[in-house]
């Protein structure tokens, strides 16, 4: 599908280390970045890395230690499970046609997502998944802190989501601060990761071409806007193995963001073009890694696609794009990579 003239006369503004990687390292497979950090961004040095071991329990993103506590794998696993269970749910409730997804995104889909998902929940929990939270680490943990000494045990009538359950079931100001700490760890970045997802997929290329799917579109997405746009592995004995140009005391540094722009692998990689992945396996496909390496996925992979779907389906059936006199958006520095305020409107009749 090409560009139509709209998207192509809309601007992405990367922040400045963003566009430093963009313009001086697309195409390099093995560099230094920093002092002791070494970048990776070709194909096969990615997989020999991402396969040598598994993630280390610091290095893994959702699922680090909580307040000095560490996550073993089978608990990570279990509240995996218990928000998939959760996001099934949801799935299958009416969604009301005349919900209105206009306005500011990602914020305006991230407010649907929580209130389809956990919209039952009680306040102080659906308080965590306020973006606002993601300012300072102490500003979260205060709110867990203040929400936590709240003694009160949700009425029986109450229909909780599992994640909440697990706040519930909790006995004891600890117990009940470090469940409140999971439920954001699960819950926040689903609906984070959703509906930065769509945002990035519609500043990129809406209007879309009516036959295009939105599996292809959100894939398409993902590529030219990776919301894990960097996967961090600390110091170890088997690198150096690897590839020589990498030392013993070397963090290294994946760089999806490269490697899904990478001429070498990609046709037209700066155009975005959902019909590429008709004939591209997204699961094998060289250098992509939307959702980590192959040796070991990241667990809510089967939650995000499904619901971006949906959210994509419910705009295109409304007839939101974004507003043509929006013709710039920031992509700035952080840990999920996307455009920020993007403005959605009714698209006008006859617009194409």
């Amino acid at each position: 599908m090409p560009l139509t003239a709209r998207s192509r006369s809309r601007t992405t503004v990367f922040a400045p280390r963003l566009a430093a990687l963009l313009r001086d390292r697309l195409g390099q497979d093995v560099f230094r970045l920093e002092p002791d950090t070494i970048g990776i961004a070709g194909p096969e040095a990615m997989d020999r890395l991402l396969a040598a071991r598994r993630a280390t329990e610091t290095e893994r993103p959702t699922f680090k230690p909580l307040h000095g506590r560490s996550i073993g794998r089978p608990e990570a696993s279990a509240v995996m499970r218990t928000i998939g269970g959760d996001v099934r749910e949801a799935l299958k409730k009416p969604i009301p046609e005349n919900v209105d997804l206009s306005g500011p995104w990602p914020i305006t889909g991230h407010f649907f997502l929580r209130d389809l998902i956990l919209g039952n929940d009680p306040y102080r929990l659906r308080l965590l998944m306020s973006r606002n939270l993601e300012l300072t680490p102490k500003l979260t943990w205060s709110v867990i802190a203040a929400g936590a000494a709240l003694p009160r045990r949700p009425r029986p009538e109450e229909q909780l989501t599992g994640v909440a359950r697990l706040f519930a079931d909790a006995t004891g100001y600890q117990d009940r601060r470090y469940a409140m700490g999971m439920y954001r760890r699960a819950a926040a970045p689903v609906c984070f990761t959703v509906s930065t997802l769509v945002a990035n997929a519609l500043w990129l290329g809406a209007p879309f071409d009516e036959d295009a799917s939105n599996r292809n579109i959100i894939h398409e997405s993902a590529r030219l806007l990776p919301p894990s746009w960097n996967i961090l592995r600390y110091a170890s004995p088997e690198y150096p193995a690897i590839d020589p140009r990498i030392g013993s005391a070397d963090d290294v540094l994946i760089l999806p963001l490269l490697s899904h722009r990478d001429p070498a692998l990609w046709d037209a990689p700066e155009e975005f073009r959902p019909e590429r992945w008709d004939s591209i396996d997204p699961d094998t496909a060289p250098g992509y890694l939307p959702f980590g390496h192959i040796s070991e996925r990241c667990w809510g992979r089967h939650m995000v696609m499904p619901l971006a779907e949906l959210l994509l389906d419910l705009i295109r059936r409304q007839g939101l794009t974004v507003d043509p006199e929006q013709q710039r958006a920031k992509v700035p520095l952080v840990g999920l990579l996307g455009v920020e305020d993007v403005k959605l409107i009714r698209e006008a009749r006859g617009a194409r």
